[in-house]
């Protein structure tokens, strides 16, 4: 076994993100849930909860992605491998949804506030909170699937790895899919979070709020937009190069990096 530099580094991130995320997420979960209580939930507080409980998630998995990125082998049973995969992801794209949500409930409050009061419900909320994770498991459930093998274990060299070498008709089938899933769970909303951030930040410019206000606005917004491309675009783009290249990037191990980040990033949103 020889860990290298980028193996440490991702290491010391995964660590660094653990001990991060989980407090500040419990604190948010625990804020919200009394906000709940008190004051009755908001369409606002019901994509909050689940973007929290979506990081969560990632949290509770980070030691076993350090773990084999320590060991560079996957020692757990291989039955947690299939397990593993469906949350780390479930995780990952359900934040991408949320974050969208959030920021198109934000949008419409500042654009349409009288008629989006009138639909300010906290059931539908929750509909469309349902919707949202059962596109993501859809999806993750057709990838998990396509993968095909006894538990998703594969050994080469021996050495183990969890959901990382595939053979050439496994490829024919996950390649496109995650395209797909690059697409309809990252691009398709990243464009809607850019332009209801960009509608967000000309409408409370042009507003008559006082220079403050308007800075605690932007700041939240661009701060959001920001945290979206900056998580999510590195390992969503080598769902594409690994389409376009018809192979399984290596890289793509390391783009993860970026995405666990979100985890400490996203409570500050």
């Amino acid at each position: 076994m020889q860990v290298t530099v980028k193996d440490c580094v991702a290491l010391s991130v995964y660590t660094f993100t653990f001990l991060l995320g989980l407090p500040s997420n419990l604190l948010v979960l625990f804020v919200y849930v009394r906000k709940a209580c008190k004051r009755g939930a908001t369409p606002n507080v019901v994509y909050a909860l689940n973007l929290c409980l979506a990081n969560l998630v990632l949290v509770v998995w980070l030691p076993v992605k350090a773990l084999e990125t320590l060991l560079q082998d996957w020692r757990l049973p291989p039955p947690i491998c299939p397990i593993y995969n469906f949350f780390l992801f479930s995780s990952l794209y359900g934040s991408c949804l949320f974050i969208t949500a959030v920021t198109v409930g934000r949008y419409l409050s500042i654009a349409f506030p009288i008629i989006y009061k009138r639909y300010r419900r906290a059931r539908i909320s929750c509909f469309i909170s349902a919707a949202l994770w059962a596109l993501v498991m859809l999806h993750l459930s057709f990838a998990l699937v396509a993968e095909g093998g006894a538990y998703f274990v594969s050994i080469q060299d021996h050495t183990s790895a969890c959901y990382e070498n595939f053979n050439a008709s496994q490829l024919a089938v996950l390649l496109p899919l995650r395209l797909e899933m690059a697409i309809v769970l990252f691009l398709l909303p990243l464009i809607v979070t850019s332009f209801c951030t960009l509608r967000c930040v000309t409408l409370v410019w042009r507003s008559n709020l006082p220079p403050m206000g308007k800075r605690r606005v932007l700041t939240v917004a661009l701060f959001t937009l920001a945290v979206f491309v900056v998580c999510y675009a590195p390992y969503n783009a080598s769902h594409i190069v690994g389409f376009v290249l018809e192979e399984s990037v290596d890289w793509r191990t390391y783009a993860m990096l970026t995405s666990s980040c979100n985890v400490f990033l996203e409570p500050v949103v």
